[in-house]
């Protein structure tokens, strides 16, 4: 037999006379982003995907999937797609921490990994200045004989949840609560509520109208560095609401490794880094093995809150 058809079948043994696997990326790419456009989740992704587009050469799109069902839906959507990179979701807190513990159809068992975390929303509670405490000690014993009410964009969502307990463990009961779709600085001089829990960016132009009782973060917000955090006040309340990139579980490492360095590039870019400080928010890489440890303790927190809350 000839030498040149010695070669050809043995590397038709080998697996080498099929045609050569692509490099990822080679098509489109997709950030599924489960809420409507313009929000700092969607502001970001948005970078991400500009950025990934830019290195890689491949089109890299946000998809915005809004759904009365919250971010479920959408995170649904990601879980069903392949696990090969080119579907991308851009998730908060309550896909990984909320979804699998509610029996979310597409996500129980939890089908994501994150590859990092990047944004932490700056919800504060609030109130107004002329109010007759600084402080949520403070607010504990003013509601003693005079309940607050309490303005908030849901009471499911995770900073509202930290706020019904916080009252709680300090020994107090809201005078009320209700959910709105604007809470800013005329929300307070209107007096529809006393204490709202907000993002810090409603609050800016009226920043010196206000105080900050805490910032339901895991860190300082850059706007206000003087505000505690709930967590510093109350301990086992360290929770916050936060954004992260996650693909499904099956998901290739060395596809992982791109999307990650594109990523961490535009959250350290000076772009981010302008949106945090005008916004407030909390805006930076954190890595997957960090990641995967803050959702437990998030977990465990929430379980506490719920355990809280039904007693």
């Amino acid at each position: 037999m000839p030498n040149s058809k010695l070669v050809m079948l043995a590397a038709a043994a080998l697996g080498l006379g099929g045609p050569a696997l692509a490099e990822y990326p080679d098509r489109p790419v997709s950030f599924v982003v489960p809420f409507p456009p313009g929000d700092l989740e969607d502001v970001l992704t948005r970078m991400i995907a500009e950025d990934f587009q830019a290195r890689y050469g491949v089109a890299a799109a946000v998809l915005n999937r809004p759904s009365e069902g919250g971010p479920f839906p959408g995170a649904a959507e990601v879980a069903a797609a392949p696990a090969d990179g080119y579907t991308i979701g851009s998730f908060v807190v309550d896909v990984p921490v909320v979804g699998p513990e509610v029996g979310v159809p597409g996500l129980n068992p939890d089908p994501f990994e994150p590859l990092g975390i990047f944004l932490t929303y700056p919800f504060v509670l609030a109130t107004g200045a002329d109010q007759p405490f600084s402080t949520m000690e403070e607010l504990a014993a003013h509601s003693q004989s005079n309940p607050q009410l309490l303005g908030h964009f849901g009471a499911f969502l995770l900073p509202t949840q930290a706020s019904f307990a916080a009252a709680k463990e300090l020994g107090f009961e809201w005078g009320g609560e209700a959910s709105s779709g604007a809470l800013d600085c005329n929300s307070l001089a209107s007096g529809d509520f006393d204490v709202i829990n907000t993002t810090i960016q409603q609050l800016l132009p009226c920043i010196d109208s206000v105080k900050i009782l805490a910032a339901v973060t895991e860190g300082p917000i850059s706007v206000v560095p003087e505000a505690p955090t709930l967590a510093s006040v109350v301990p086992d309340l360290n929770i916050s609401l936060w954004n992260g990139l996650f693909v499904h579980k099956d998901t290739p490492a060395d596809v992982r490794e791109k999307i990650i360095a594109s990523a961490q590039e535009t959250l350290e870019s000076a772009r981010a880094q302008e949106l945090a400080a005008q916004t407030g928010a909390i805006v930076y890489w954190m890595d997957a093995e960090d990641a995967k440890a803050r959702i437990a303790s998030d977990i465990a927190v929430s379980a506490h809150i719920a355990a809280m809350l039904g007693e």
